[in-house]
C-alpha cells in the first residue's frame, strides 16, 4: 500500500510539472512569441573560437555564451518557447531537491507543501521576463548557482576545499549570482555546526572571501566594481541595476529557510494534499493577477508590431490595429506602412489613429529599440542608403554591445543592391559561423559571384529599380519632396506615391497635398477613398466647383452633412462622431 501511495504520489508530481512546462510553452510560443524574437534580433551567436573565449574572458561569461547559443533558437518562436519552458522545468527541480535537503527529507521523499512551493523562483523568472531586457544569462546563471548549491559537500573537511576552489569557479561562470551560493554555505554552516556562533564565523568567512575574489577580478577586467557586483549579463542595459532581478534571491532564500518548517506543518496535517491543492490555487491566482499587470498590451505593443513587420505579416498588423488602435508614433508607423504594402494607406488611413508625419517617418532617435522599424519604411520605400544607416546605427546602439542577426541581414541586403560586394562578403562570412542564418547566407553569397541573380531577384531587383541612383543628405523635414524623387524616378513605385500624398494630408497642409495629387493623376487615374475627401475639402474650403467626375457623389454627399453638424454644433457636436475615419474629422481635430 505505501509502495502504491508512493508510486501515485510521484506520478501526480509528474503530472503537475509536465502541465506547468505546457502551459510555460504555449504561454511563449502562442501567447508572447514576438518577446523571444525581440531578444533573438539584438545577438549574433558565433560558432567561432574568438568568440567563445571573448565570453570566457570575463566573469558570468560561460552562462552568457551558453544562454545565447540557446537564444538562437528564438528565431523560431516555437522552439524559443521549448527551450524557457524547459530551463523553468529544471528550476523547479533544484529548488526542490534543495528544499527536501533542507526539510531532511530523503530520496524521493517530501511532502506536497514543498514541491508546489518549488515552482515559486520560476514563476517569479517567468514574471521578469516581462521585461524583454532581461537576459537569459541571467536564468543560466540561476542554474549553474543552483547546481553548486546541491553540490555543497556535507563533510566539514571536504567544503574547505569546495570553498576555496569551486566559489571562484562558479563566480566565473554565473557572475556575482555566486553571493548567493555563498550565503547558502553560510546558512548550512550555522545548521550543522555544534556551536553557531563557530558557524556564523565561517560562514562570513565565505561571504567575504566570494566578494574579495570579485574585488580582484576588478583588477584584470576593464569594468568597474558596480557593474562587476551587479551583473555583466543579466539586463541589456549594463549601467542599470535592475532593481527586481533580487526578488528570485529573496524567494529561493525564504523557501529554503522555510523547506523544515514547511515539511512539519505537512506532517501534522490529516489531508496535506488538500493543503497543497489550495496552495496551488493562491499561488496561480497571485501569477495570474501579477502577470496581468507584467505583460501589458500597452508595455509589449512596439515589440510585437516590430515582430510583425520583421516577418512581413501586414495583415496581420491591420488586424491587430483593428481591434486596438495604437497611439505610440513607432507603432503607427508600423501600421501605416502595413497599410502602404497592401495599397490601402491613402484609403483607410484616417480609420486609425494618426499623429501627424511623424506616423510615417518617425524622428530618428539613435536608439536599437526603434531605429530597425523605422529602417523598414525606408527600405520598402527604396532609399536603400538610409535603410543601411539606420541598420548600422540600430546594431551600433545595442546597449551591451552585441551585433544584431537582423541588422546584418540587412546590411547584407542593402550593399548587395548597391553593387557593394565585397562589404556584403565581410557581412555574410559572418553569418556563415551562425546556425540559423548560415543557409541564408548561402545562397546570398552564390550573388556576390553572380550577380545576375541580383537583377532577378523579386525583391533585390524591384530595389535597384526603385532606388534613387544619386547619394545625397535630406532633411527630414523635406521627405515627402524624397517620395516625391522616388515616385518621378520609378513610376510604379507605389509605397512613395501613397506616403508622398499621406505626408501633406498628416500636416493638414491641403494646398501641397493638391499639388501632389494633380501631379499623381497626371501619371494614372487615382482616386482613393481618403483623397477624394481631402480633395473635396479643398475645394469647399476654397469655394471652388468642384471638376465633375472628380469626387463620389457618396463622398460629396456625406461631406455637405458633415459641414452641416459642424456649423451648427462646432467640434463638440455629437453628430460629428459618425464620420470618424474620414480626413475631415481629423482634420477638424488636429486643428485644435
Amino acid at each position: 500500500m505505501i509502495h502504491v501511495d508512493k508510486m501515485r504520489g510521484k506520478g501526480c508530481r509528474a503530472c503537475l510539472w509536465a502541465v506547468f512546462i505546457i502551459a510555460a510553452y504555449c504561454f511563449w510560443g502562442i501567447g508572447y512569441p514576438s518577446v523571444l524574437a525581440w531578444q533573438e534580433q539584438f545577438q549574433l551567436f558565433l560558432f567561432d573560437g574568438s568568440y567563445l573565449m571573448e565570453r570566457l574572458a570575463v566573469p558570468g561569461g560561460l552562462s552568457a555564451y551558453v544562454a545565447e547559443c540557446l537564444v538562437q533558437f528564438y528565431k523560431y518562436p516555437l522552439a524559443g518557447a521549448a527551450v524557457v519552458a524547459l530551463l523553468y522545468g529544471a528550476m523547479q527541480g533544484l529548488v526542490w531537491k534543495l528544499m527536501r535537503r533542507q526539510a531532511g527529507c530523503g530520496k524521493d521523499r517530501g511532502s506536497w507543501l514543498l514541491f508546489v512551493g518549488s515552482f515559486l523562483p520560476s514563476l517569479v523568472l517567468w514574471l521578469l521576463m516581462g521585461d524583454a531586457n532581461v537576459m537569459l544569462a541571467y536564468t543560466i546563471s540561476w542554474l549553474c548557482v543552483l547546481g553548486g548549491m546541491l553540490l555543497y559537500p556535507s563533510g566539514r573537511r571536504w567544503r574547505w576545499l569546495y570553498g576555496l576552489l569551486v566559489f571562484p569557479v562558479v563566480y566565473w561562470m554565473a557572475g556575482p549570482l555566486v553571493l548567493f551560493l555563498a550565503l547558502y554555505g553560510l546558512l548550512e554552516e550555522i545548521r550543522t555546526a555544534r556551536l553557531k556562533g563557530l558557524g556564523f564565523g565561517i560562514g562570513i568567512g565565505w561571504l567575504a572571501y566570494v566578494c574579495l575574489c570579485i574585488y580582484v577580478s576588478g583588477w584584470f577586467e576593464p569594468y568597474p566594481l558596480r557593474r562587476l557586483f551587479g551583473g555583466l549579463f543579466y539586463y541589456s542595459y549594463p549601467d542599470i541595476l535592475s532593481l527586481p532581478l533580487g526578488w528570485p534571491v529573496v524567494v529561493i532564500g525564504v523557501l529554503l529557510l522555510m523547506a523544515g518548517w514547511m515539511e512539519r506543518w505537512a506532517g501534522r496535517m490529516k489531508k496535506p494534499a488538500w493543503m497543497a491543492g489550495g496552495m496551488c490555487l493562491v499561488i496561480l491566482a497571485g501569477f495570474l493577477g501579477l502577470a496581468h499587470r507584467q505583460y501589458t498590451k500597452e508595455a509589449l505593443e512596439l515589440i510585437d508590431y516590430d515582430y510583425l513587420v520583421r516577418m512581413q505579416r501586414w495583415d496581420d498588423i491591420i488586424h491587430k490595429a483593428e481591434q486596438r488602435h495604437p497611439d505610440v508614433p513607432m507603432s503607427v508607423c508600423a501600421v501605416n506602412l502595413a497599410l502602404g504594402m497592401n495599397n490601402q494607406l491613402d484609403d483607410r488611413a484616417f480609420e486609425f489613429f494618426q499623429n501627424g508625419p511623424q506616423g510615417l517617418f518617425p524622428k530618428f532617435v539613435r536608439d536599437h529599440n526603434t531605429t530597425l522599424l523605422t529602417g523598414e519604411v525606408y527600405f520598402y520605400l527604396g532609399l536603400v542608403n538610409t535603410a543601411q544607416r539606420y541598420a548600422f546605427e540600430a546594431m551600433e546602439a545595442i546597449p551591451n554591445y552585441n551585433k544584431s542577426g537582423r541588422a546584418v541581414q540587412r546590411l547584407v541586403e542593402t550593399n548587395l543592391i548597391n553593387g557593394q560586394y565585397k562589404v556584403a562578403e565581410k557581412y555574410l562570412k559572418m553569418l556563415e559561423k551562425t546556425l540559423f542564418y548560415r543557409q541564408w547566407a548561402q545562397s546570398r553569397m552564390e550573388m556576390v559571384t553572380d550577380t545576375g541573380l541580383i537583377d532577378r531577384h523579386p525583391v533585390y531587383g524591384a530595389m535597384r529599380k526603385k532606388r534613387l541612383k544619386e547619394d545625397f543628405l535630406f532633411s527630414d523635414r523635406e521627405l515627402d519632396k524624397i517620395c516625391g524623387q522616388l515616385l518621378m524616378h520609378d513610376k510604379d513605385n507605389g509605397l512613395a506615391r501613397q506616403y508622398l500624398l499621406a505626408y501633406p494630408l498628416l500636416n493638414c497642409d491641403l494646398g501641397t497635398f493638391m499639388q501632389y495629387y494633380r501631379y499623381v493623376n497626371s501619371l494614372a487615374v487615382y482616386q482613393p477613398k481618403a483623397c477624394q475627401e481631402a480633395a473635396a475639402f479643398a475645394y469647399v474650403i476654397q469655394k471652388m466647383q468642384v471638376p465633375r467626375g472628380m469626387i463620389n457623389p457618396v463622398v460629396m454627399k456625406r461631406l455637405e452633412q458633415f459641414a452641416r453638424f459642424y456649423t451648427y454644433s462646432g467640434k463638440r457636436s455629437p453628430q460629428l462622431e459618425a464620420f470618424k475615419g474620414t480626413y475631415w474629422y481629423y482634420f477638424m481635430n488636429k486643428q485644435q
